[in-house]
């Protein structure tokens, strides 16, 4: 009779459980498909710098690598959604215009909206040739201190997706006295201060950077 009971008990227990383990709401971040190659894809998550592995997650030990900054800034832009358009007509994961895409060779907006992997390798392509336009500001001002942030390369990269790499420039040389805003209101300075830091040696300066 005890062992009946207790065998009872067990099934109940398991079967509860199993129940509880059925139903419950699959948390949104716990499963992420990424893959490393030669250019890193895909990764949307929110969770954007993590400073420890943690051992109950499938998150990648990130700390302030380029996939951390890549993911931060597209976090900032979209929440990391490749089908974002925003109010003024700022496109996918990291809000590109469509004459930067212009620049970068891409012309057909709609496909750029429905492949994340181009809107990967156009971000990194970007920022490739950012740095290479931004080369002199990076060796002369890192280190420096502008409205009381330490300039770093991926403070200034950083600001290049967000005003291009003129309005740094003029930023920089003018050592913060010219200032500029996009149409919500982000400064140099928040772009300058939110994404130091970051790890960006990754990103090779070339002028016209292929995919």
């Amino acid at each position: 009779m005890i062992s009946y009971r207790i065998l009872n008990r067990t099934i109940l227990i398991v079967t509860f459980f199993s129940l509880f383990i059925a139903f419950s709401p699959t948390p949104k971040n716990d499963s992420i498909e990424f893959y490393f190659s030669k250019e890193i894809l895909n990764y949307n998550f929110d969770v954007i710098k993590v400073v420890a592995p943690d051992p109950n997650t499938k998150l990648p030990f990130l700390e302030n690598s380029y996939v951390a900054f890549k993911e931060a800034l597209a976090f900032k832009e979209s929440r990391g959604r490749y089908n974002a358009v925003n109010t003024f007509g700022y496109l996918g994961k990291f809000q590109f215009g469509s004459s930067t895409l212009k620049t970068l060779g891409i012309y057909n907006l709609n496909l750029f909206l429905n492949s994340p992997e181009l809107q990967e390798k156009a971000f990194l392509a970007n920022t490739k040739r950012n740095k290479w336009k931004l080369t002199l500001e990076i060796n002369r001002f890192t280190g420096s201190e502008i409205n009381g942030v330490i300039v770093t390369e991926s403070g200034i990269l950083a600001s290049a997706h967000l005003a291009g790499p003129g309005n740094v420039k003029r930023y920089l040389r003018s050592y913060g006295s010219k200032d500029f805003k996009d149409a919500y209101g982000t400064d140099i300075s928040y772009y300058m201060h939110k994404f130091a830091g970051f790890d960006t040696s990754f990103v090779t300066p070339e002028k016209k950077p292929s995919f």
